[in-house]
């Protein structure tokens, strides 16, 4: 679980619920149910005019990349890629079959499946590369459909804004619902700034952190990878993979040796 994205969260909403309860009318003041369809109701509506259904339906399970997938280490990875180097130039690029079984990421057992069965390496390059390509199209579509209700969302806001200060204008003979009704036109505004700027965007911009993250990890896969089928020794692994990784946080696993 990704415990930055649930502080964010908490504390983002804790302090804006706190300011809204310090005007002494509580919550009720900012609760208006027609206010919230209208914002939602129009951003839904908004999205499934830009996308195709598939795509929004595959919106939840986006979402749960910013709050449940597991960070990406890439020094681990380093080790795991110099230990295999040694296998493989100890007893052969075959025995690193069996290191499949340790290994959960699909993308990494299917470039070491592909070190066993001989493929060429400029070959095994592009296809991991196209398989690459096609992963960051799919993560950029589920940023892309956050920002855009993070988009929409005010817009929907300043819509039921619009609505609501018609009907008070519709009503001006009746000086006591001003106020009211000012305040309720105002409250949709209210909703898809929240909603924008606390929620949509912010899930827009995590997914676009990891997904970074992820990238360079398979981009490291297949360097290393790459590396180990030409036959290079460890340390030249190592020093390849150390370029994905700033100066400070390289740590050498021959440093001892």
């Amino acid at each position: 679980m990704d415990i930055a994205t649930i502080i964010g969260i908490i504390g983002a909403f804790s302090l804006v619920i706190l300011a809204m309860i310090s005007g002494g009318g509580g919550l009720a003041w900012f609760i208006d149910g027609p206010s919230l369809m209208i914002v939602l109701g129009g951003t839904t509506g908004a999205i499934l005019i830009n996308y195709r259904l598939s795509d929004m339906l595959g919106v939840i399970k986006v979402a749960k990349n910013a709050f449940f997938r597991k960070e990406f280490k890439v020094d681990e990875m380093i080790k795991i890629m110099v230990g295999m180097s040694k296998m493989a130039r100890r007893e052969g690029l075959l025995a690193l079959q069996d290191m499949t079984k340790q290994i959960r990421d699909p993308f990494f057992v299917k470039a070491v499946n592909m070190i066993v069965d001989g493929i060429e390496p400029e070959d095994m390059s592009n296809i991991l590369e196209t398989e690459l390509s096609f992963i960051a199209e799919r993560h950029r579509l589920g940023a892309d459909i956050f920002t855009s209700m993070g988009n929409f969302a005010p817009a929907m806001g300043m819509l039921g804004t619009l609505i609501g200060l018609v009907q008070m204008l519709m009503k001006m003979n009746e000086p006591r619902t001003i106020g009211p009704s000012m305040a309720i036109a105002l409250i949709t505004t209210f909703y898809g700034v929240v909603l924008s700027n606390l929620i949509f965007h912010p899930i827009a911009g995590k997914l676009r952190t990891k997904s970074s993250e992820e990238l360079l990890v398979k981009q490291l896969i297949i360097r290393g990878v790459l590396s180990i089928q030409a036959g290079d020794n460890p340390r030249m692994v190592e020093q390849k993979l150390h370029s994905f990784v700033a100066p400070r946080q390289r740590r050498s696993l021959f440093s001892n040796a």
